[in-house]
């Protein structure tokens, strides 16, 4: 069941389930990669500011595709006791996948976001905007993230979302989907093309939603 063309696609049509945030004090913010040309979509639509939330999702270690959990920035962390219990994870086995994420979530931050701060959340309504969400792990730390730096309110945003995951899913203010399909192996098998998103392309959307804002 294909429901986009591709992520901006997606992303306009998610914008349009939002207008009602326009006149608010609104930052949205992408879930790199993917999450970020949706999220550009949505920031244009509402006049606002475009950042990125920077997560990375914790894999099982002989299955990295299936999420034990996920870390953000800030520290956050969340692991997925049942997930390591049903697949026989160690301790020794996740706190090594943790070190080598954060690794790579550290070095993603500084290269997404070269001599600029992030922008401030305290006392505003936060949009984490994603491509999709399968299991939830990272779309959970992220509204963490969002609410340890001071977010006031945050509205989980994606064009689809797994049926079984919408029911447990727990932690926004708000939740706003296109879709919540019952069958679901993959957020891809969604789009026409849901080919991979660079840094570069992610870093060329974030400059020129600031110009946008700026200007």
């Amino acid at each position: 069941m294909v429901l986009f063309t591709d992520r901006v696609d997606a992303g306009r049509q998610l914008a349009r389930q939002l207008l009602y945030l326009r006149e608010r004090d609104v930052v949205v913010l992408g879930v790199p990669r993917g999450g970020v040309p949706v999220a550009f979509e949505v920031a244009a639509a509402l006049g606002a500011p475009l950042d990125v939330i920077v997560v990375r999702k914790l894999g099982v270690p002989f299955q990295p595709e299936f999420a034990m959990g996920a870390i953000g920035e800030g520290g956050e962390e969340l692991v997925d006791e049942s997930v390591v219990a049903l697949t026989g994870v160690t301790d020794a086995e996740v706190s090594a996948v943790e070190a080598r994420e954060r690794e790579i979530l550290e070095a993603r931050v500084e290269r997404l976001r070269p001599g600029r701060s992030r922008l401030p959340f305290d006392g505003r309504t936060v949009v984490i905007v994603d491509d999709g969400v399968a299991t939830g792990a990272t779309a959970r730390v992220a509204g963490d993230v969002a609410r340890r730096f001071g977010a006031e309110r945050v509205i989980l945003a994606v064009p689809v979302i797994a049926a079984e995951t919408l029911a447990k899913m727990a932690g926004a203010d708000d939740m706003v989907y296109l879709a919540a399909p019952e069958t679901f192996w993959a957020v891809g098998q969604f789009y026409t093309d849901f080919s991979a998103t660079t840094d570069d392309e992610v870093a060329r959307l974030l400059d020129e939603a600031a110009r946008r804002v700026s200007g």
